[in-house]
């Protein structure tokens, strides 16, 4: 029983929590990127990098268009 209990704890915080520490992280990064990105599309003068990577969505969304 206490080598089943040792794996079961083993697996909650290595894989559970690790997962989830992970997860958390990618989120924030990924809210603090979006957060940026809003940011600069209220700017009156727009950065140079946001107005190459709206070049290249246009560029991408023409190419998906059929018709």
């Amino acid at each position: 029983m206490s080598a089943f209990y040792n794996i079961m704890l083993g697996y909650f915080f290595g894989f559970a929590l690790g997962v989830g520490c992970a997860l958390a992280v990618f989120y924030s990064i990924y809210s603090g990127g979006y957060r940026k990105a809003l940011e600069d599309s209220l700017l009156e003068q727009k950065p140079k990098r946001y107005l190459e990577a709206m070049a290249a969505a246009n560029r991408r969304a023409d190419k998906g268009k059929v018709g």
